[in-house]
């Protein structure tokens, strides 16, 4: 990569990285909360959970960008320089994936949110929204080819574009006086539901979800002018974010009731619509599915960016098979555009058919991105323990630093656990794993080095294999547990 390439300052970093996030989850935050059985007190001590996981994540991410500025193109070269060739690419793949099963999650909400604005787009709805969403999404395609880094300069339009209603949105909802104190103590929690921690083990999906993407600005820092500005620009992402997310809640959870919250989720693609019926009337509903749209079409463009340095970065560096760093004469990555473009629409195809809601198309994305984020602070964690993540610090930043690297660490088996273990998810992660096993032979076959260098690589290959087996059976008899999450 080329000098010029490395032109992004702090600001347009800072926009990649909201543009990544600021998308369909903060339209559907309280509802998605009180679906999944949290209450009140589960839901506030979910961000606190997430808030400190994911500020450990952000300022470890920071902290790397500075102690090993030579890892650049994503998390996953973090996973590869702490436990090698396998790991490396099972990061990449997963993260990849993720960002793919996010456009489709923001095809199937913009298109959600249209069909309850639009009566001709509600008739006929499957057919018409994967039409116009192939044609979408190949249109971003073929700008895309045209050059990456005009597209992501060209990003800082389209957040702020996105972020204008959403900030209207709630400054309506604080100067309406609808928030209600009675109604946010009476929402605090219910025994019935199960326990306080169960309820914020299933908050987990939804405050994972709507950071995925925060971490853009490291993804894409081989674009920064240096590596440390990208570390900047995900702290300061995440923080705005955060302070966005909360204000969202808490006003919601007192404006409706639990279960009035649980019927929005269900009776609209974005609950906040039924938040702002409550709050202005019928025209608020409408408002919020105009303004989602407006912010996942704009995110259908950001996330075309991020899937092609997804799969352009690892090949690069030797990751992915060498076809997907083939550039044109705009410089583009054309096979990893034009892969993405292919696997997302086939996944578009099988989420119109299966008729899969929102929330699960986001459940998998989510899935999806646990592992690099786990893997990825695990390496923050070996090279504190080496003394690498804290060269040139001394007192409290070199205390910080190891505490920060803890708790990302803690965080990432907290997320493992929450998402996949206690549920199903395991076996669907095996179905999005497993794909890529063929993927990283071809690239080793390429180099003509060993197929798994390591003998714990071969033992997690063998093991995601076995899942899968397990994962497709169990498709195939009808087990509701696993069927449902797809459909």
């Amino acid at each position: 990569m080329n000098n010029n390439e490395r032109s992004l300052g702090v600001f347009p970093l800072v926009m990649f990285s909201v543009g990544c996030c600021l998308a369909s989850g903060v339209f559907a935050l309280s509802g998605d909360f009180a679906s999944a059985g949290a209450y009140t007190l589960a839901t506030l001590l979910g961000w606190v959970v997430a808030g400190v996981g994911m500020l450990s994540l952000m300022m470890s991410y920071f902290r790397l960008t500075i102690a090993k500025p030579e890892l650049t193109s994503g998390l996953y070269t973090y996973s590869k320089a702490g436990f090698g060739e396998y790991v490396g690419f099972t990061a990449a793949w997963g993260y990849w994936m993720s960002a793919i099963l996010a456009y489709v999650t923001f095809h199937v909400g913009v298109f959600g949110a249209l069909s309850e604005v639009i009566p001709w787009l509600a008739d006929g709805y499957e057919i018409k929204s994967l039409i116009l969403g192939s044609i979408i999404l190949w249109l971003l395609v073929l700008l895309l080819l045209r050059g990456v880094n005009q597209a992501v300069v060209l990003n800082v339009i389209a957040v702020i574009a996105k972020a204008l209603p959403i900030v209207f949105l709630v400054i309506a909802a604080i100067v309406a006086g609808k928030f209600d104190w009675d109604i946010f103590v009476a929402n605090w929690n219910n025994p019935d539901a199960g326990s306080v921690m169960s309820q914020v083990v299933s908050t987990c999906f939804v405050t994972v979800w709507v950071f995925i993407g925060i971490e853009g600005a490291v993804v894409i820092s081989h674009r920064a002018k240096n590596t440390k500005l990208a570390g900047t620009a995900s702290v300061i992402s995440f923080l705005s974010l955060l302070a966005l997310y909360v204000l969202i809640s808490i006003i919601s959870m007192g404006v409706a009731d639990h279960d009035t919250l649980v019927s929005y989720s269900e009776n609209y693609t974005f609950s906040m619509a039924g938040v702002m019926e409550a709050i202005v009337g019928a025209w608020g509903a409408k408002l919020v599915n105009i303004a989602a749209t407006i912010s996942i079409g704009l995110a259908l463009f950001t996330y075309v960016i991020l899937c092609t340095d997804s799969v352009a970065g690892p090949s690069e560096n030797q990751c992915f098979p060498k076809i997907f760093d083939k550039r044109n004469s705009h410089n583009s990555p054309t096979w990893s555009i034009i892969a993405s473009g292919i696997i997302i629409q086939i996944f578009v195809i099988l989420a119109t058919y299966a008729n899969s809601s929102f929330q699960n198309c986001y459940y998998l994305s989510t899935v999806a991105i646990v592992v690099p984020y786990m893997l990825s602070m695990f390496y923050a964690f070996k090279i504190a323990c080496k003394g690498e993540l804290t060269v040139g610090q001394s007192g409290a930043g070199k205390f910080f630093s190891w505490l920060f690297a803890i708790l990302g660490a803690l965080y990432g088996i907290w997320m493992f656990y929450a998402t996949c273990i206690s549920d199903p998810y395991i076996l669907i992660a095996a179905l999005l794993f497993f794909p890529g096993i063929i993927f990283y032979i071809v690239r080793r076959k390429e180099t003509g080095e060993k197929l798994f260098p390591k003998t714990y690589d071969a033992v997690i290959a063998a093991i995601v294999a076995i899942l899968f087996v397990v994962a497709i059976y169990l498709i195939a008899t009808g087990n509701e547990a696993v069927t449902n999450i797809l459909v």
